[in-house]
């Protein structure tokens, strides 16, 4: 099944790629691969939440915008593979979650990210990952996530 297909049937409509914020591209395409830069949960071009995760913003909405930055890193890498149905997989998931000292459940809200790409890639979206605790993030985002996509 089409990777396309596969996102109509799950009823995500691809966001359009988020313009950077400093001096850099999205995504660029190197030896079969399609590097994401950090994707924020910029939703219509901006953020829904800022702070930190354990303090201004909760986990679970933490999550979902993890979710919707990998939404971004899949529009962004099929935006420079030239369509979404070149993406064959995911390789690696890089998170980073702006948390309060006390916070210490980074992984969970990495999950936002990671389980949306293995409802959208199968098998093939299974990936190796970290989630990093981290003092302050862009914009005072929540949440960034970076993908690396194996090209089809």
């Amino acid at each position: 099944m089409s990777i396309a297909t596969r996102l109509e049937e799950l009823g995500i409509e691809l966001p359009a790629v988020a313009a950077p914020v400093a001096a850099y591209v999205p995504a660029v395409v190197h030896g079969g691969v399609v590097y994401t830069s950090g994707q924020l949960p910029f939703v219509d071009g901006a953020l829904p939440k800022t702070g930190k995760v354990g303090a201004e913003v909760d986990a679970d909405a933490a999550k979902g915008y993890a979710r919707t930055c990998a939404l971004n890193a899949v529009a962004a890498a099929a935006a420079a593979a030239g369509g979404v149905d070149k993406l064959a997989g995911v390789l690696r998931v890089g998170g980073f979650v702006a948390s309060d000292p006390s916070f210490t459940g980074q992984p969970g809200v990495i999950n936002g990210a990671s389980e949306v790409l293995g409802e959208i890639f199968g098998d093939a979206g299974k990936h190796v990952r970290a989630a990093v605790g981290v003092t302050v993030l862009p914009l005072d985002t929540p949440v960034e996530v970076e993908v690396a996509f194996l090209l089809a």
